[in-house]
C-alpha cells in the first residue's frame, strides 16, 4: 500500500485485494458490533448462540481486513454499560471471550496479528484477564495488523481515567496539549479511527472513542453482526473511499 492506496495485494502477499488501485483504504477501522441478541431471537436460538456467532463473524471480517491491507482493527467486545445486563449473560460473555481468545491465539501468532486491550482491567474476571495478558504477550512482536479488543470500555470512562492519570502525575495544565493528552488514552500509539462501522441499524456510536473519532467517517449497517459478511465490509470500505474527507478545512 502506498499513499493510502492498495497495489492489488495485501502487505503479506498472501491474498489478492478485491480493491482497485484508486480505492483509498482506511488505516484504522472500528467495529461496533450490535444485534447478536436480536439475531438469535429472529432465528429461534438462545442468546448465547447469537453472541458466539457474532464473535466468530467479527473474527471473519478482521481476517479480511488483515488480508486487504488494513493496519488497525478495533472490536468493541464489552462496554462499561454492559455490566447492567443479567449476571447470567455477563458470566457467559466473560467465559466466551476466554474461550475465543484461547481458540484463536495460534491464528493471531501465525498471521502476524498483534492484540491489544482497550478499557478497564479492574473489573474483568481473573481467569479472563490472565488469558488477555497471555495473548498480548505472545503477539507483542507481530506487526501485520493491530487488533484492539475493547473490553469493559467506555469513551467517557476512558477520558476520566486519562484525567486521573494526569492529575496523579502532577502535570501542569497550562502545558497540556491535545497531543500530550492522547498519550494518556487507551489508544496511545494507535492512529485515530478513519472508519467506524456499527451493525444492526443503530445510528449512534454510544461513546466509542469520542475524543479520537472527531474526524472519523461513519457507516451504519442494517443487518445484525452475525450477518455482517466480508462482502458487507468491502461495501463499507468502498463507501468510505468515495467520500471526501476535509478535516475541518
Amino acid at each position: 500500500m502506498k499513499n493510502g492506496k492498495t497495489n492489488g495485494k495485501s502487505p503479506n502477499g498472501r491474498n489478492k485485494s478485491p480493491f482497485t488501485k484508486d480505492i483509498i483504504l482506511p488505516k484504522h477501522i472500528v467495529l461496533i458490533p450490535d444485534g447478536n441478541r436480536r439475531w438469535a431471537k429472529e432465528h429461534g436460538l438462545p442468546t448465547q448462540e447469537g453472541h458466539r456467532r457474532g464473535f466468530e463473524q467479527a473474527m471473519e471480517v478482521m481476517r479480511a481486513a488483515e488480508k486487504w491491507g488494513i493496519k488497525y482493527f478495533t472490536i468493541w467486545a464489552f462496554s462499561t454499560e454492559n455490566w447492567n445486563r443479567t449476571k447470567l449473560e455477563v458470566s457467559y460473555l466473560m467465559r466466551l471471550y476466554k474461550q475465543m481468545l484461547t481458540k484463536h491465539l495460534m491464528e493471531f501468532i501465525e498471521s502476524g496479528v498483534k492484540v491489544l486491550h482497550l478499557g478497564r482491567r479492574d473489573r474483568i474476571p481473573g481467569f479472563l484477564k490472565k488469558v488477555i495478558d497471555e495473548v498480548i504477550k505472545k503477539t507483542a512482536k507481530n506487526n501485520r495488523l493491530v487488533l484492539n479488543i475493547a473490553l469493559d470500555y467506555g469513551g467517557r470512562d476512558e477520558i476520566v481515567r486519562a484525567v486521573k492519570k494526569i492529575i496523579r502525575q502532577g502535570k501542569d495544565p497550562n502545558k497540556l496539549t491535545e497531543q500530550e493528552f492522547k498519550k494518556y488514552l487507551d489508544t496511545n500509539g494507535t492512529p485515530e479511527p478513519d472508519l467506524i462501522i456499527r451493525t444492526s441499524g443503530e445510528q449512534r456510536i454510544s461513546g466509542m472513542m469520542p475524543f479520537q473519532a472527531a474526524y472519523a467517517e461513519y457507516y451504519f449497517e442494517k443487518g445484525h453482526l452475525p450477518d455482517f459478511t466480508t462482502q458487507k465490509l468491502k461495501k463499507a470500505i468502498l463507501d468510505y473511499s468515495a467520500r471526501q474527507r476535509r478535516f475541518g478545512t
